[in-house]
């Protein structure tokens, strides 16, 4: 998915006149087929009421690894 914010008080402007979709015109359809459909939740995270996040260092990494 592509998504970005338009200011809707200036020109109208078309999905082409995105750098990116203008980069990669094979990847992107002329005409966008429209919003994708609304999905529920396929899947969630059961959450422990009064749990603490663990306490731990993050992994150390060397800056050239990053």
């Amino acid at each position: 998915f592509l998504a970005t914010i338009h200011d809707m008080t200036s020109e109208v402007s078309t999905i082409h006149d995105q750098p990116i979709v203008s980069e990669f015109p094979d990847v992107f359809p002329d005409e966008l087929p429209g919003i994708p459909p609304v999905h529920e939740v396929e899947f969630n995270i059961e959450l422990i009421p009064g749990a603490e996040p663990i306490s731990k260092a993050r992994y150390r990494m060397a800056p050239v690894e990053l």
